[in-house]
């Protein structure tokens, strides 16, 4: 019988860091009323959508800019996910982005398209189901001979690498940081997700991945209420027939457009594997590129003994033997020195050719076995080992440098992971160079060499506005005294390489006078030439296949896309500029900075692949078309998906009734714009002519696509090449109209992972919380391109703030009691306004696409609106009104729609009875807010928090001595002092912004800063700063120039106090409240809640009374 025990690899992945709920009453009461509105959303098709038909407007009836006019319509999508797995919480945070915007653009009137579709190209579902073949040998179908002596073990972390090309942009590779949990078995890795272990066997087929993920996927999304036409749903590779044709026509028509070319070119390859690695091929190392160098041949002119005899015999005497460092900056290789090596690393001597050999590293030489380096491709032939510290003070030739004889020096820092562990040394230049020789000079007899041998004379190299001897200049600058002073000399060398390559001279050397920047690649070339260097590459960072390979860099003949081609570049560069407003619109401007980036120095990209899943490349059937190539353009494909197919495979034509074969390469040609009808293709297909035209109103209805949501991480491949492929095969008038780019996701301030607990796939997330708490959670995450969080705490208060919501409605609407009439001039006309407020707040912000303040004006301020109102009403012992509470019931739900349907859903069908869903219904259209209940209303909520501070200044004043005659345990009484008129001292502020201020524009002519300055010359600095800035808050809060300006204020101070005392009295648990208007100067006031009769002032903060700005006294009197 098998062993039914949990593994221990298994149970420790089920340990959680998340929070435990403690009672689930209410969410279960809201998760019922989620699904009953899923299987109601799902029922009636709600979220399918069509472009208006050929036989409502005929295709040449009416262009597509007017068809869009007339129905205005929005198409948004995600990256679709690889289905290897589940959706995780971060997923879900893309997906809100969409769904968020697909919910307001729908109550926008607009026709919404959300389709989703499943990524299964590439290498990591078949190198999973091979590694599970193996598994299923090793431990029996069900795994019942596995023990734990077999785990795995975790491979120790490599050192954190540095950024060697500092000109080239990188995007923080979030995903492949999350993969770097522990290493385990595929089946222990399939049994953490929940599949049962007797299941977890049918996966070694990679078939079955694409039958089992795709319906969890829309499970998942379902259950989280996405508003997706799943009619459109599909998956890739060609285990469906369809998106096989639209991937080979791809194809065609980008080699046809001379963008896929054949050559050499260099690529991340696995030896093992014997193919390119691209980044859904890898384990680790995602968006890791090949990095070019510079190798430069030194030649050995004399051993050092050691060295001598370890070779001996080894290679014949007259074998030329080059020490070979690879290095980024051929063009100061005039100021070599010496050269390094790692004292405890091993090297080998490499036969390269016939009577010609290298000293590299191992990891080195696997490299340039496939770089047609070697003699023989693919073949490494060593003929010695060497140890670094045997090679110190070897003689050898630079080739460039003014000393004609350097020696080889010790350098402990010198890596076997990075380059060819051998480093050429320009002290002139490189402050890890200088620094190293100056200690090695301090320290000879330490180090066991000859002095002089690290004195050589530094000759300037490159003329820079800082120096021409920038690194002893850095050096000493940054204080840097020996070479463990890492982290000055990290950033010195940033420094000196960025300030070397964009602002140096080339003060030596053939192109004396140029710029570096344009004299560097003629160096380059000027070394290979002569023979005395050549080009190597090596991958920038460590990547690791899925079949556990440590890659190498290969230079092969393969099929690219040739990204980076100056036209094709120029003009995606300028599309993403967007200078004229008509290009992409990235949100951010760190969005649009990362595309320029890496169009800057993004190249060619091998598209196929030998192993793995896939299309076939058309002309080649020996590749397959690889997974960052086949996902470029397939949103056009969403638009007609539902044409060709009903089910995710393709097995089930679909509403064109059309089989796979007929779509032939004109067809999509026709479909998406690119040519015109013609009776030709009609024959040639076999496709009626009235589908046809279907399938291309469908299309250019439809796109182009307004909205792309993807995680920042795929900048650098998958969105860049999306721009790239829509820029070649379509007319500019479909390219896609914006990106926007998120950061990674947290939970609970931390970063998610499998290792440590913490981590949620969407379905933990929405059977804990909920659909619409997990949304609001999503929502108030973050907007912007860094790193957001989603807080549990969060997802668990709103299960409160909605049911309590929901059950203070269904109370509330009972309630006979409830006014009716017109409404008051405080109490309800305040919430009044303020709820129109709140709502065109949240309209705004919906359409700035911030979903956090949409969710703040929305949720929490709606929440707070009403709660104010209740009590302003119970203190004022009135009831609510009837009319102000239904329509704070019907804007509420309407304002959380995007965000919270399900919720919205059933306040607006159980609640307010309406006929059909709230998912039709429009954004509710409110009048703008009147800037003089909007002031009132802000003056009661400042001098309410006001006087709770002015009671609590009292206490810390009697606490020190300072006054003893109140007692707050004892009935007490505030007296409230309000001035009408501003000090006189104010009148020269309020004339300068009078000046300066622009009430047309509503905004300031100046900038602060000279503003501040003018504020300045006039004296009273302190005082009159805060109060000039209050006055241009209420300015640009809209209260109109001519009252603020005038030193009037909006509202009527002493009536909106009047009527606050009910109020005051209940909150703050005063006995009374008394409010005198005072004049500046003046002993005498007049108390307003005596028939403005006159009283004494005795208190000191009377005189502190401004105009919106009462002061208070506290002081006990008799009960």
């Amino acid at each position: 019988m098998a062993d039914t025990s949990v593994p221990k690899a298994l149970a420790d992945l089920s340990l959680s860091k998340t929070k435990e709920l403690k009672g689930t009453e209410k969410r279960d009461t809201l998760v019922e009323i989620e699904k009953k509105y899923q299987q109601k959303w799902e029922e009636e098709g709600v979220f399918e959508v069509d472009a208006p038909s050929t036989a409502e407007f005929p295709l040449d009836s009416i262009s597509p800019d007017e068809l869009r006019e007339k129905y205005p319509k929005f198409f948004g999508t995600i990256a679709y996910p690889y289905m290897n797995g589940r959706l995780h919480a971060g997923h879900a945070f893309s997906f809100s982005k969409i769904e968020f915007h697909a919910g307001f653009a729908r109550m926008q009137g607009k026709r919404v398209l959300f389709p989703q579709g499943y990524h299964c190209t590439g290498l990591p579902i078949k190198a999973s189901a091979d590694k599970l073949v193996k598994e299923v040998e090793m431990f029996g179908r069900d795994f019942e001979r596995y023990k734990e002596e077999d785990e795995v073990e975790e491979a120790p972390a490599a050192p954190k690498a540095t950024k060697e090309d500092l000109t080239k942009f990188n995007a923080k590779k979030g995903k492949a940081a999350a993969k770097a949990s522990k290493v385990k078995y595929t089946w222990q890795i399939l049994h953490s997700i929940g599949i049962p272990l007797q299941e977890i066997h049918l996966f070694a087929d990679p078939q079955y991945w694409l039958q089992f993920f795709p319906p969890e996927c829309k499970k998942d999304l379902t259950n989280f209420g996405a508003r997706i036409d799943w009619r459109r749903q599909f998956v890739t590779t060609d285990a469906n027939p369809y998106y096989d044709a639209f991937v080979r026509w791809q194809m065609n028509r980008l080699k046809e457009l001379n963008k896929i070319k054949f050559g050499k070119r260099y690529t991340i390859y696995s030896i093992k594997d014997g193919q390119p690695c691209m980044d859904h091929d890898r384990g680790e190392g995602e968006g890791v590129l090949p990095q070019e160098y510079t190798a430069l041949k030194l030649k050995v002119l004399e051993w050092a003994p050691k060295a001598a005899e370890a070779v001996k015999g080894k290679i014949s005497e007259d074998a030329n033997v080059y020490l070979v460092p690879a290095t980024l900056r051929p063009e100061t290789m005039y100021g070599q020195t010496c050269c390094f090596v790692g004292p405890s690393l091993k090297y080998g001597v490499y036969k390269a050719s016939e009577n010609e050999y290298f000293v590299i590293t191992e990891r080195a030489a696997r490299n340039m076995a496939y770089q047609g380096i070697f003699a023989e491709e693919g073949k490494i032939e060593k003929a010695a080992d060497i140890l670094g510290s045997d090679m110190i003070g070897t003689v050898i030739n630079a080739p460039l440098s003014f000393h004609k004889q350097v020696r080889v020096l010790p350098m402990d820092t010198v890596l076997a992971t990075k380059g060819t562990g051998v480093v050429t040394s320009v002290p002139s230049d490189s402050p890890d160079d200088f620094i190293t020789v100056t200690d090695l000079a301090k320290k000879a007899d330490y180090y066991g060499i000859t002095k002089e041998w690290a004195e050589l004379e530094i000759f300037p190299i490159i003329q820079t506005p800082t120096s021409d001897l920038l690194a002893p200049h850095l050096c000493k600058k940054l204080k840097i005294a020996s070479p463990k002073d890492t982290k000055q000399l990290l950033e010195a060398k940033e420094l000196a390489y960025k300030e070397g390559f964009y602002q140096g001279v080339m003060k030596v050397g053939d192109f004396k006078g140029e710029k570096v920047e344009v004299a560097k690649p003629k160096v380059r070339e000027q070394l290979i030439k002569a023979g005395d260097a050549f080009a190597y590459s090596e991958p920038e960072n460590k990547v690791v296949s899925r079949s556990g390979d440590e890659c190498t860099v290969a230079l092969m003949d393969q099929w690219y896309l040739d990204y980076g081609e100056d036209s094709w570049r120029a003009i995606a560069y300028d599309y993403v500029e967007n200078k004229d407003g008509t290009g992409l619109n990235t949100y951010s401007p760190d969005t649009q900075h990362a595309f320029k980036g890496v169009l800057n120095w993004l190249r060619q990209w091998a598209c196929a692949r030998t192993y793995g899943l896939g299309s076939k490349l058309p002309w080649d059937h020996h590749f397959l078309v690889e997974s960052l190539s086949d996902s470029t353009i397939y949103m056009a494909y969403y638009t007609i998906a539902h044409w060709l197919h009903k089910d995710i495979f393709g097995r089930e034509q679909g509403k064109a009734n059309v089989a796979p074969e007929q779509m032939i390469d004109e067809v999509w040609d026709y479909i998406f714009c690119r040519t015109q009808l013609t009776d030709d293709i009609v024959t040639k297909s076999k496709i009626p002519k009235a589908t046809l035209e279907g399938m291309r109103r469908e299309f250019e209805y439809f796109y182009p696509l307004d909205l792309r949501v993807s995680g920042k991480d795929l900048i650098p491949n998958h969105l860049t090449f999306f721009l790239y492929n829509h820029i070649a095969l379509f007319p500019r008038e479909y390219w896609p109209r914006s990106v926007r780019a998120n950061g990674h996701l947290q939970l609970n301030g931390e970063k998610m992972s499998k290792s440590t607990g913490n981590f949620m796939t969407l379905d933990d997330v929405v059977k804990k919380y909920g659909a619409d708490a997990a949304r609001v959670a999503l929502a108030d995450a973050g907007d912007g391109i860094s790193d957001s969080n989603f807080v549990e705490d969060v997802a668990d208060n709103t299960i409160l703030r909605f049911y309590n919501n929901k059950e203070w409605i269904e109370e509330t609407i009972k309630d006979d009691n409830m006014r009716t009439g017109e409404l008051n001039d405080f109490q309800d006309a305040l919430f009044d306004n303020e709820m129109n407020a709140l709502v065109n707040e949240a309209r705004q912000h919906y359409e700035e696409t911030s979903y956090k303040l949409a969710l703040k004006a929305a949720h929490y301020d709606f929440l707070n609106a009403r709660d104010t109102y209740r009590e302003a009403c119970n203190a004022a012992g009135i009831p609510l009104h009837k009319e102000l509470v239904y329509k704070y019931i019907r804007l509420q739900a309407l304002i959380l729609t995007p965000i919270a349907p399900h919720w919205a859903e059933y306040v607006w069908m159980e609640v307010l009875n309406e006929p059909e869903s709230i998912q039709f219904a429009k954004y509710p259209e409110v009048p703008a807010a009147n800037p003089t209940l909007s002031a009132a209303r802000e003056y009661v909520r400042t001098t309410s928090s006001s006087i709770n501070s002015a009671e609590a200044v009292q206490l810390k004043r009697m606490a020190k001595g300072k006054q003893s005659d109140f007692d707050p345990k004892k009935p007490k009484k505030l007296t409230v002092f309000v001035t009408e008129a501003f000090p006189t001292w104010q009148a020269k502020y309020i004339d300068l912004l009078k000046e300066v201020w622009d009430p047309a524009s509503n905004s300031q002519k100046i900038d602060d800063k000279e503003l501040n300055g003018r504020i300045g010359k006039m004296g009273e600095m302190k005082k009159a700063m805060p109060f000039v800035q209050a006055l241009k808050r209420r300015l640009k809060d809209g209260e109109p120039a001519d009252v603020v300006l005038s030193r009037k204020l909006a509202f009527d101070e002493k009536k909106t106090l009047l009527a606050m005392i009910p109020g005051l009295k209940r909150t703050a648990g005063l006995a009374s409240i008394q409010i005198v208007v005072i004049e500046e100067g003046s002993k005498k006031g007049k108390d307003l809640t005596s028939n403005n009769e006159e009283v004494d002032i005795k208190a000191p903060v009377a005189e502190s009374a401004l105009p919106g700005q009462p002061s208070f006294f506290f002081e006990n009197v008799q009960a």
